[in-house]
Protein backbone atom coordinates (compact mmCIF):
# COMPACT_ATOMS: atom_id res chain seq x y z
CA UNK A 1 0.00 0.00 0.00
CA UNK A 2 1.83 3.11 -1.21
CA UNK A 3 2.09 6.16 1.13
CA UNK A 4 -0.62 8.73 0.23
CA UNK A 5 -3.44 5.50 0.13
CA UNK A 6 -2.44 4.84 4.01
CA UNK A 7 -2.27 8.06 5.30
CA UNK A 8 -5.65 9.39 3.49
CA UNK A 9 -9.27 9.03 4.36
CA UNK A 10 -10.67 6.53 1.82
CA UNK A 11 -14.48 5.94 1.59
CA UNK A 12 -15.94 3.74 -1.05
CA UNK A 13 -20.03 5.46 -1.62
CA UNK A 14 -21.35 1.90 -2.10
CA UNK A 15 -20.65 -1.86 -1.65
CA UNK A 16 -23.15 -4.47 -1.38
CA UNK A 17 -21.26 -7.60 -0.66
CA UNK A 18 -22.02 -10.20 0.93
CA UNK A 19 -21.57 -9.45 4.38
CA UNK A 20 -19.15 -11.17 6.84
CA UNK A 21 -16.17 -11.07 8.40
CA UNK A 22 -14.11 -12.06 5.35
CA UNK A 23 -15.67 -8.83 3.53
CA UNK A 24 -14.64 -6.38 6.69
CA UNK A 25 -11.07 -8.16 6.85
CA UNK A 26 -11.09 -7.61 2.98
CA UNK A 27 -11.64 -4.22 4.00
CA UNK A 28 -9.39 -3.34 6.12
CA UNK A 29 -6.91 -5.19 3.85
CA UNK A 30 -7.95 -2.11 1.27
CA UNK A 31 -7.03 0.45 3.26
CA UNK A 32 -10.70 1.34 3.39
CA UNK A 33 -11.91 3.88 6.21
CA UNK A 34 -15.42 3.60 5.92
CA UNK A 35 -18.35 2.03 2.91
CA UNK A 36 -21.48 3.15 2.42
CA UNK A 37 -23.11 -0.80 3.16
CA UNK A 38 -26.13 -1.98 1.49
CA UNK A 39 -28.57 -3.86 3.58
CA UNK A 40 -31.93 -3.00 1.27
CA UNK A 41 -32.61 -3.62 -2.09
CA UNK A 42 -36.24 -4.99 -2.46
CA UNK A 43 -36.87 -5.81 1.18
CA UNK A 44 -39.82 -4.67 2.76
CA UNK A 45 -39.89 -3.00 6.05
CA UNK A 46 -39.72 -5.74 8.42
CA UNK A 47 -37.18 -7.55 6.63
CA UNK A 48 -34.88 -4.62 6.11
CA UNK A 49 -35.21 -3.91 10.22
CA UNK A 50 -33.99 -8.26 10.44
CA UNK A 51 -31.33 -7.08 7.93
CA UNK A 52 -30.48 -3.86 10.04
CA UNK A 53 -30.49 -6.40 12.89
CA UNK A 54 -27.64 -8.50 11.22
CA UNK A 55 -25.30 -5.84 10.35
CA UNK A 56 -25.02 -5.03 13.61
CA UNK A 57 -24.56 -7.97 14.84
CA UNK A 58 -21.72 -9.08 12.75
CA UNK A 59 -20.15 -5.38 13.28
CA UNK A 60 -20.53 -6.64 16.96
CA UNK A 61 -18.60 -9.64 16.19
CA UNK A 62 -16.11 -7.99 14.37
CA UNK A 63 -15.24 -5.27 17.20
CA UNK A 64 -11.66 -5.30 16.08
CA UNK A 65 -12.47 -4.83 12.33
CA UNK A 66 -15.31 -2.61 12.14
CA UNK A 67 -17.65 0.10 13.83
CA UNK A 68 -20.94 1.52 13.05
CA UNK A 69 -20.86 5.06 11.40
CA UNK A 70 -23.66 7.54 12.83
CA UNK A 71 -21.59 10.92 12.33
CA UNK A 72 -18.96 12.15 9.75
CA UNK A 73 -16.80 12.11 12.60
CA UNK A 74 -16.66 8.33 13.46
CA UNK A 75 -15.06 8.00 9.80
CA UNK A 76 -11.81 9.76 10.72
CA UNK A 77 -12.15 7.78 13.99
CA UNK A 78 -12.28 4.29 12.21
CA UNK A 79 -9.32 5.45 10.34
CA UNK A 80 -7.42 6.04 13.79
CA UNK A 81 -8.79 3.10 15.64
CA UNK A 82 -7.44 0.79 12.45
CA UNK A 83 -10.83 -0.34 11.89
CA UNK A 84 -13.59 0.29 8.76
CA UNK A 85 -16.70 2.66 9.57
CA UNK A 86 -19.98 1.15 8.02
CA UNK A 87 -22.25 3.45 6.66
CA UNK A 88 -26.09 1.66 6.39
CA UNK A 89 -27.66 2.27 3.48
CA UNK A 90 -30.32 1.45 1.27
CA UNK A 91 -30.85 1.04 -2.77
CA UNK A 92 -34.63 1.21 -2.16
CA UNK A 93 -36.74 3.11 -0.59
CA UNK A 94 -39.18 0.81 -0.76
CA UNK A 95 -38.87 -0.14 2.67
CA UNK A 96 -40.38 3.17 4.41
CA UNK A 97 -43.60 1.55 2.81
CA UNK A 98 -46.55 4.47 3.11
CA UNK A 99 -45.51 5.67 6.54
CA UNK A 100 -43.34 8.62 6.37
CA UNK A 101 -42.51 7.71 10.25
CA UNK A 102 -40.35 4.85 9.22
CA UNK A 103 -37.72 7.64 8.20
CA UNK A 104 -36.84 8.71 11.14
CA UNK A 105 -37.01 5.49 12.81
CA UNK A 106 -34.54 4.32 10.50
CA UNK A 107 -32.19 7.01 11.05
CA UNK A 108 -32.58 6.48 15.15
CA UNK A 109 -31.45 2.84 13.74
CA UNK A 110 -28.31 3.74 11.87
CA UNK A 111 -29.35 4.82 8.41
CA UNK A 112 -27.53 7.20 6.46
CA UNK A 113 -28.24 6.99 2.82
CA UNK A 114 -31.60 5.87 1.07
CA UNK A 115 -31.67 5.54 -2.56
CA UNK A 116 -35.31 6.61 -3.87
CA UNK A 117 -35.96 3.95 -6.34
CA UNK A 118 -34.25 0.62 -7.68
CA UNK A 119 -34.81 0.51 -11.39
CA UNK A 120 -38.62 0.77 -11.23
CA UNK A 121 -41.51 2.02 -9.86
CA UNK A 122 -42.29 2.57 -6.07
CA UNK A 123 -44.54 4.63 -4.20
CA UNK A 124 -41.71 7.50 -4.13
CA UNK A 125 -40.97 7.75 -7.55
CA UNK A 126 -39.73 6.03 -11.28
CA UNK A 127 -36.47 3.72 -11.42
CA UNK A 128 -33.84 3.66 -14.85
CA UNK A 129 -35.48 0.73 -16.46
CA UNK A 130 -39.13 1.90 -17.09
CA UNK A 131 -41.13 5.51 -18.53
CA UNK A 132 -40.52 8.36 -15.86
CA UNK A 133 -43.61 9.65 -14.34
CA UNK A 134 -41.41 11.57 -11.93
CA UNK A 135 -41.23 12.59 -8.39
CA UNK A 136 -44.39 11.59 -6.44
CA UNK A 137 -46.65 13.77 -3.28
CA UNK A 138 -45.23 11.26 -1.32
CA UNK A 139 -42.00 11.40 -2.87
CA UNK A 140 -41.82 15.06 -1.86
CA UNK A 141 -42.55 14.09 1.67
CA UNK A 142 -40.00 11.86 1.92
CA UNK A 143 -37.35 13.75 0.63
CA UNK A 144 -38.31 16.69 3.39
CA UNK A 145 -38.34 14.19 6.04
CA UNK A 146 -34.85 12.83 4.86
CA UNK A 147 -33.34 16.39 4.95
CA UNK A 148 -34.88 16.58 8.47
CA UNK A 149 -33.47 13.63 9.72
CA UNK A 150 -29.77 13.94 8.32
CA UNK A 151 -30.61 10.79 5.47
CA UNK A 152 -28.35 11.43 2.17
CA UNK A 153 -30.78 10.91 -1.05
CA UNK A 154 -29.21 8.80 -3.45
CA UNK A 155 -29.89 8.48 -7.49
CA UNK A 156 -28.03 6.27 -8.80
CA UNK A 157 -30.58 3.73 -10.19
CA UNK A 158 -33.68 6.31 -10.15
CA UNK A 159 -35.28 7.61 -13.95
CA UNK A 160 -33.76 11.40 -15.30
CA UNK A 161 -37.23 13.09 -14.46
CA UNK A 162 -37.53 12.22 -10.26
CA UNK A 163 -33.81 12.42 -10.11
CA UNK A 164 -34.29 15.88 -11.54
CA UNK A 165 -37.52 16.25 -9.19
CA UNK A 166 -35.58 15.12 -6.38
CA UNK A 167 -32.16 17.25 -7.12
CA UNK A 168 -34.52 20.24 -6.92
CA UNK A 169 -36.92 19.09 -3.87
CA UNK A 170 -33.77 18.98 -1.42
CA UNK A 171 -32.81 21.25 0.58
CA UNK A 172 -29.22 19.32 1.28
CA UNK A 173 -26.68 18.10 -1.13
CA UNK A 174 -27.60 14.91 -2.78
CA UNK A 175 -25.48 12.32 -4.65
CA UNK A 176 -25.11 9.37 -7.20
CA UNK A 177 -23.56 7.15 -5.12
CA UNK A 178 -22.58 4.84 -7.86
CA UNK A 179 -22.82 5.93 -11.42
CA UNK A 180 -20.93 5.53 -14.67
CA UNK A 181 -21.10 7.80 -17.33
CA UNK A 182 -23.23 7.52 -20.59
CA UNK A 183 -20.53 9.52 -22.78
CA UNK A 184 -18.08 6.28 -22.49
CA UNK A 185 -20.88 3.84 -22.44
CA UNK A 186 -24.51 3.77 -23.65
CA UNK A 187 -26.50 1.87 -20.94
CA UNK A 188 -29.82 2.80 -19.22
CA UNK A 189 -27.92 3.11 -15.77
CA UNK A 190 -25.30 5.36 -16.61
CA UNK A 191 -25.79 9.30 -16.66
CA UNK A 192 -25.38 11.80 -19.57
CA UNK A 193 -22.68 14.65 -19.57
CA UNK A 194 -26.18 16.86 -18.55
CA UNK A 195 -27.50 14.96 -15.68
CA UNK A 196 -23.89 14.58 -14.36
CA UNK A 197 -23.92 18.55 -14.83
CA UNK A 198 -27.36 19.10 -13.18
CA UNK A 199 -26.65 17.39 -10.14
CA UNK A 200 -23.05 18.99 -9.40
CA UNK A 201 -24.52 22.60 -10.41
CA UNK A 202 -27.22 22.06 -7.73
CA UNK A 203 -25.37 21.21 -4.90
CA UNK A 204 -24.92 17.78 -5.53
CA UNK A 205 -22.23 14.50 -5.74
CA UNK A 206 -21.58 12.06 -7.85
CA UNK A 207 -19.62 8.53 -7.12
CA UNK A 208 -17.96 6.41 -9.93
CA UNK A 209 -19.23 3.13 -10.51
CA UNK A 210 -16.41 0.20 -11.62
CA UNK A 211 -19.35 -2.17 -12.33
CA UNK A 212 -18.40 -3.87 -15.44
CA UNK A 213 -21.51 -3.73 -17.58
CA UNK A 214 -20.96 0.51 -17.08
CA UNK A 215 -17.62 0.64 -18.11
CA UNK A 216 -16.63 0.98 -21.82
CA UNK A 217 -14.83 -1.98 -22.37
CA UNK A 218 -17.01 -3.88 -19.94
CA UNK A 219 -15.14 -7.22 -18.53
CA UNK A 220 -12.14 -6.49 -20.46
CA UNK A 221 -11.89 -2.94 -18.39
CA UNK A 222 -8.90 -2.93 -16.09
CA UNK A 223 -8.80 -0.53 -13.10
CA UNK A 224 -6.96 1.91 -15.54
CA UNK A 225 -10.51 2.21 -17.57
CA UNK A 226 -12.21 2.54 -13.96
CA UNK A 227 -9.68 5.69 -13.22
CA UNK A 228 -10.68 6.71 -17.35
CA UNK A 229 -14.40 7.15 -15.95
CA UNK A 230 -13.97 8.94 -12.97
CA UNK A 231 -11.49 11.67 -15.09
CA UNK A 232 -14.02 11.38 -17.72
CA UNK A 233 -16.41 12.43 -14.83
CA UNK A 234 -14.40 14.94 -13.29
CA UNK A 235 -14.63 16.79 -16.33
CA UNK A 236 -17.68 17.85 -16.82
CA UNK A 237 -18.55 18.72 -13.27
CA UNK A 238 -14.92 19.41 -11.04
CA UNK A 239 -13.42 17.27 -9.00
CA UNK A 240 -14.73 18.67 -5.71
CA UNK A 241 -17.72 16.57 -6.41
CA UNK A 242 -16.44 13.48 -7.84
CA UNK A 243 -16.06 10.28 -5.37
CA UNK A 244 -15.64 6.19 -5.43
CA UNK A 245 -18.37 4.39 -5.50
CA UNK A 246 -17.32 0.71 -6.76
CA UNK A 247 -20.62 -1.32 -6.17
CA UNK A 248 -18.14 -4.44 -5.27
CA UNK A 249 -20.72 -7.73 -4.90
CA UNK A 250 -18.10 -9.91 -3.58
CA UNK A 251 -19.10 -13.04 -1.81
CA UNK A 252 -22.16 -13.18 -4.68
CA UNK A 253 -23.19 -16.31 -6.90
CA UNK A 254 -25.90 -16.05 -9.80
CA UNK A 255 -28.79 -16.36 -7.77
CA UNK A 256 -27.96 -12.79 -6.29
CA UNK A 257 -27.94 -11.35 -9.88
CA UNK A 258 -30.81 -12.89 -11.04
CA UNK A 259 -32.40 -11.52 -7.92
CA UNK A 260 -31.76 -8.12 -8.10
CA UNK A 261 -32.34 -8.18 -12.23
CA UNK A 262 -36.20 -8.85 -11.75
CA UNK A 263 -38.68 -6.85 -10.53
CA UNK A 264 -39.43 -6.59 -7.24
CA UNK A 265 -36.68 -9.64 -6.98
CA UNK A 266 -39.50 -11.87 -8.63
CA UNK A 267 -41.19 -10.43 -11.77
CA UNK A 268 -40.08 -9.06 -15.26
CA UNK A 269 -36.83 -9.50 -16.06
CA UNK A 270 -35.20 -5.82 -16.12
CA UNK A 271 -31.61 -6.24 -17.61
CA UNK A 272 -29.12 -9.03 -17.95
CA UNK A 273 -25.67 -8.14 -17.14
CA UNK A 274 -24.06 -11.73 -18.56
CA UNK A 275 -20.44 -12.71 -16.88
CA UNK A 276 -19.55 -10.11 -14.31
CA UNK A 277 -15.78 -9.60 -13.74
CA UNK A 278 -14.52 -6.80 -11.71
CA UNK A 279 -11.89 -4.72 -13.99
CA UNK A 280 -8.26 -6.31 -13.48
CA UNK A 281 -6.48 -4.63 -10.46
CA UNK A 282 -9.58 -4.49 -8.57
CA UNK A 283 -11.05 -7.29 -8.65
CA UNK A 284 -11.28 -7.54 -4.79
CA UNK A 285 -11.97 -4.79 -2.19
CA UNK A 286 -8.07 -5.65 -1.27
CA UNK A 287 -6.78 -4.47 -3.79
CA UNK A 288 -8.42 -0.70 -3.36
CA UNK A 289 -4.89 0.55 -3.18
CA UNK A 290 -3.98 -0.24 -6.77
CA UNK A 291 -6.68 2.31 -7.76
CA UNK A 292 -4.85 5.07 -6.06
CA UNK A 293 -1.67 4.02 -7.74
CA UNK A 294 -3.59 3.93 -11.03
CA UNK A 295 -4.54 7.67 -10.67
CA UNK A 296 -0.98 8.30 -9.58
CA UNK A 297 -0.24 6.34 -13.20
CA UNK A 298 -2.83 8.53 -14.92
CA UNK A 299 -0.86 11.97 -13.55
CA UNK A 300 -3.27 12.86 -10.82
CA UNK A 301 -1.92 15.43 -8.53
CA UNK A 302 -2.44 13.92 -4.82
CA UNK A 303 -4.60 16.59 -3.83
CA UNK A 304 -6.77 15.36 -6.51
CA UNK A 305 -6.41 11.90 -5.73
CA UNK A 306 -6.90 12.27 -1.48
CA UNK A 307 -10.16 14.39 -2.45
CA UNK A 308 -11.44 11.46 -5.07
CA UNK A 309 -10.90 8.60 -2.63
CA UNK A 310 -12.47 10.12 -0.04
CA UNK A 311 -12.12 13.96 1.53
CA UNK A 312 -15.14 14.70 -0.90
CA UNK A 313 -17.12 12.01 0.65
CA UNK A 314 -16.64 12.90 4.38
CA UNK A 315 -17.26 16.93 3.45
CA UNK A 316 -20.65 16.27 1.87
CA UNK A 317 -21.71 13.42 4.46
CA UNK A 318 -20.80 16.20 6.81
CA UNK A 319 -23.02 18.56 5.10
CA UNK A 320 -26.12 16.01 4.79
CA UNK A 321 -26.50 14.53 8.43
CA UNK A 322 -25.76 17.54 10.35
CA UNK A 323 -29.12 18.43 12.65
Amino acid sequence: MNALHQRSIVIDGLIIAKWDRSIFEDMRRGGLSAASCTVSVWEGFQDTVANIADMKALIRDCQDLAILVRTAEDIPRAKREGKVGVILSFQNAHACEDHLGHVEAFADMGVRVIQLCYNTQNLVGTGCYERDGGLSGYGQELIREMNRVGIMVDLSHVGGRTSREAILASTRPVCYSHCAPLGLKEHPRNKSDDELRFIADHGGFVGVTMFPPFLRRGVEATVDDYVEAIGYTIDRVGEDCVGVGTDFTQGYDKGFFDWITHDKGRYRRLTDFGPILNPEGIRTIGEFPNLTDAMARAGWPESRIEKVIGANWLRVFGEVWAT
